[in-house]
């Protein structure tokens, strides 16, 4: 069908974009602006084309007009947003870019969370297919094509792959090539006198700069070019990937300059450190007498740089990634094995050695790379739109049965705001109170308040990529390397506000507190040097928790112990001294407990539901049926004594007389840190066992938060976004101190994850919501 023929239909691309540096965002405003323009508009917040944005973090970038609705690529509930924005939009489909690393979640999941809410037909570009999945890789990718109307890959080596590996129809596919801008065919001396360069042979490498790019290779085989060709020069065009740089600095990058001086290149070898625009990057290529990509993988199943380069018509030399064997056969470039520097120093000393069989090489890829240019490709994609969109019609309407689509019903969840953290946290840690929303110097702060926050920051960071909660990780994790007291192993817990110690001697729930956080820490840690201090406070800490007499530092202590074990199973002294508390807590059940009162003391006090929390994880990390056992039956009473049986609310035991062995249970003052540990414990036992009783059971304690409680009072404080210090018999208590905060953000945090797992499974969020 002839590109003029075809409809202009309004589009939404699902994808990183600019200024964002990433090549799937490059790739997408090149391909939505050219979009654009076949439909006679310009790229514009009033144009039929428009883009939902994946950010990595939290501030988002500044993006032009076209840029709708941005989504925190961490936040499952973001998804559902962005589907229900464009599912009320003028948008007819959706052009989804799929790469695994930037959707967030275990190999991008989080992006079923919109494939389900959609309800418009879906496009998906493949940019990574592996021939070797993990099975998760493999369930995702198998997910993406089941939930598209029509999939696109950028080479046929993909529609191979899909039919072989993931079995996705033929019929669903269509191979439409990476695009290129339309350049005239130009000598390579054309520019080369605006860079300084002239006269002289010039190999390029551009791209953002990681470990798998090869570099380290082609800086070795340019010591043989250089030999052969003195006045050669191989420029490294390309600032080093965000992502690496975030997590290692310029590492890679260092060590690529001492190699270049190591070899005496520093006259032949040149780093130009910098991400730049199309005009500037068309000019580098035009430069160029060969294009190198020594990449190491061979799973690679796209290349943006290599597709310019060949369209452009530069002399190509390559290792044969998928991308690679396909766009540089029959004479278009020259292949050569991977991590082979004296190969590929031969294949460009050849090629710089031999004018006319350079030219020839450029001509073939020239000629070749017509269909490439973005106009074309534009066209393709705005036809596979237009069968999409038929298809989309033409299928047959899936029945709900009557019922409402889980999507729909899933329950708003306030935003997760740090400004009262930031408000109680000064340079030293977390203030321990506040009159109404100050910070209350008074009373300074606690290892308590400080482990808690810890485990708050580094929930922020694992659930929504939240820089600034780095920041916060860093000052609380450095007032519990100075709450231990590594001579005696021993936790001190109040700091007054000008940093003296008040208490010595044994502070046993703190030190639980603190070997939780820490061993908390080294399991999901954002980097290897947070980890290492991680593993350090917790080698320390953890030496004296076997002489603990108390049962809840038991079970803070069995918590953390496990979370350490995530990260390093086989270590065989730490899972004894885990072991020896958790046959401590289980043998204290046994005696205390009677057939109405499942608990391991003759009174039920603070953050109890940490103690049947601890005999649940560890039971079954140890598959210790019974411990696990003694561990849900003690929650489910706990669970029982703490809700209103007429009303169906949670009215916790206050802390105003507790609740003792044969007496009433005090009604008041409750606590926001009781309800933040029923809903872990409740979340622990679901996991346990995915029986809905327990995940209805962290429904209705959230909504203690937001005011189903004994007052009908909520406790969040939207304003701030902290939380309330407790229920009064008339009243909540104004006052917003760490532990209320770190207690309600914690739990807001657990929602966010569970909301997000049970949007991947509509038919047990349907149940469970039914049941509640």
């Amino acid at each position: 069908m002839s590109n003029d023929k075809l409809k202009k239909i309004p589009v939404t691309f699902l994808a990183t974009y600019p200024p964002r540096k990433c090549g799937i965002g490059t790739f997408t405003h090149d391909l939505a602006r050219n979009v654009s323009k076949k439909y006679g508009e310009e790229l514009s917040a009033r144009g039929r084309v428009s883009i939902a944005a994946l950010n990595d973090r939290p501030e988002g970038y500044d993006y032009d007009s076209e840029v709708g609705f941005e989504i925190n690529a961490m936040n499952r509930l973001d998804y559902r947003r962005a589907a229900d924005y464009v599912n009320l939009s003028d948008t007819k489909v959706v052009n989804i870019q799929h790469e695994y690393g930037i959707f967030g979640g275990e190999d991008g999941d989080n992006l079923f969370t919109f494939l389900e809410s959609i309800r418009k037909p879906v496009v998906s570009t493949l940019h990574t297919i592996l021939d070797d999945p993990s099975p998760h890789q493999r369930e995702v990718l198998e997910k993406v094509c089941a939930e598209s109307t029509e999939v696109v890959v950028l080479a046929n080596k993909g529609k191979d792959l899909l039919k072989e590996v993931y079995d996705v129809p033929g019929e669903k596919v269509t191979m439409i090539p990476h695009g290129a801008p339309d350049v005239p065919f130009l000598d390579t001396s054309y520019y080369k006198e605006d860079y300084g360069v002239e006269g002289r042979p010039v190999i390029l490498t551009f791209g953002l700069l990681g470990p798998n790019k090869g570099v380290e290779v082609a800086i070795e085989a340019m010591e043989r070019v250089a030999d052969e060709f003195p006045e050669s020069l191989y420029i490294i065009l390309g600032a080093t990937h965000p992502h690496v740089k975030e997590t290692h600095g310029e590492e890679y990058r260092l060590n690529l300059e001492r190699m270049v001086k190591e070899r005496g290149l520093q006259n032949n070898v040149a780093f130009h450190e910098m991400f730049v625009p199309l005009d500037e990057l068309i000019k580098y290529l035009v430069t160029s007498d060969i294009y190198l990509t020594p990449y190491l993988s061979r799973d690679q199943i796209s290349s943006g740089t290599l597709a310019y380069a060949v369209a452009l018509g530069n002399a190509v030399v390559s290792t044969p990634y998928w991308y690679a064997e396909e766009l540089l056969a029959d004479g278009r470039g020259k292949l050569v094995p991977f991590e082979d520097p004296d190969a590929t120093a031969g294949a460009i000393v050849d090629l710089l050695g031999n004018e006319g069989k350079r030219q020839q090489m450029r001509r073939t890829a020239y000629q070749f790379g017509r269909d490439m240019i973005w106009h074309s490709v534009a066209g393709d994609y705005q036809e596979t739109y237009e069968r999409a969109l038929k298809k989309y019609k033409e299928a047959p309407a899936v029945s709900t049965g009557g019922q409402v689509d889980p999507s729909d019903s899933l329950p708003d969840l306030p935003e997760v705001k740090l400004d009262h953290l930031f408000t109680l946290t000064d340079d030293t840690g977390i203030y321990q109170h506040a009159s109404y929303t100050v910070p209350n110097r008074e009373f300074g702060y606690t290892t308590d308040d400080n482990a808690r926050a810890a485990i708050v920051s580094l929930n922020q960071w694992n659930t929504f990529g939240d820089k600034s909660a780095l920041k916060l990780l860093r000052g609380y994790l450095s007032f519990l390397g100075a709450a231990l007291n590594s001579d005696k192993n021993e936790v001190r817990n109040f700091l007054s506000f000008d940093r003296e110690w008040k208490d010595e001697g044994r502070n046993e729930d703190p030190h639980g507190r603190l070997l939780w956080a820490t061993g908390k820490l080294v399991r999901e840690s954002p980097n290897d040097a947070l980890a290492g201090y991680g593993n350090q406070l917790f080698r320390q800490a953890v030496e004296s928790v076997s002489e603990f007499t108390s049962p809840r530092a038991w079970a803070f202590s069995i918590l953390g112990i496990r979370d350490y074990l995530g990260k390093f199973g086989g270590d065989r002294n730490r899972k004894l001294v885990g072991e020896e508390l958790a046959d401590k807590l289980l043998r204290n059940y046994k005696e205390h407990s009677t057939e109405d009162w499942i608990w391991p003391e003759d009174s039920v006090t603070y953050e109890n539901p940490r103690l049947p929390q601890a005999l649940i994880v560890w039971g079954e990390f140890t598959s210790n049926d019974e411990m696990k056992d003694w561990g849900l039956r003690s929650l489910r009473w706990l669970n029982e004594v703490q809700k209103d049986q007429e009303e169906g609310h949670i009215s916790l035991i206050g802390n105003d007389g507790w609740l003792v062995r044969g007496e009433k249970k005090a009604d008041f003052d409750q606590q926001p840190v009781e309800a933040a540990a029923l809903i872990e414990a409740n979340w622990e036992a679901y996991r346990a066992t995915e029986d809905l009783y327990y995940l209805n059971n962290i429904y209705t304690v959230f909504n203690w938060f937001l005011g189903r409680n004994d007052l009908g009072i909520p406790l969040y404080d939207f304003r701030t976004g902290g939380c309330k210090d407790g229920l009064h018999p008339s009243r909540v208590n104004e006052n917003e101190g760490a532990e209320s905060l770190v207690s309600w953000l914690i739990s807001l945090q657990r929602m966010y994850r569970l909301m997000g797992e049970l949007n991947r499974d509509t038919n047990l969020y349907q149940d469970s919501r039914s049941n509640n």
